[in-house]
């Protein structure tokens, strides 16, 4: 197996930081983390997919729709707080 040898160093620190105890046990950690993610993602995709086989495609304004539903119901919690809102915190605008 070949490993890139910035990503040895970042074991290697992680070793020497008491992260992992070899750096054989965190690339196995590293690779079974990608497993389990890559089969949540697979179980993810077939979700989606028998949703949309029962009701039909997720359409793109569905998407961008539920994406400002949920930025509307968010709670910042960085920032200073907004005038009106006590306890709630806005974002900064930029310039």
């Amino acid at each position: 197996m070949t490993v890139d040898p910035e990503l040895v160093e970042v074991g290697n620190r992680a070793v020497a930081a008491g992260e992992a105890e070899s750096l054989s046990g965190w690339v196995s950690s590293a690779m079974s983390e990608k497993a389990q993610r890559d089969e949540k993602l697979a179980l993810l995709r077939a979700a989606i997919g028998d949703y949309e086989t029962e009701f039909g495609e997720i359409t793109s304004g569905e998407l961008a729709a539920q994406r400002r539903a949920d930025r509307a119901d968010a709670v910042v919690v960085r920032g200073r707080p907004s005038r009106g809102q006590p306890g709630r915190a806005t974002k900064a605008k930029s310039a």
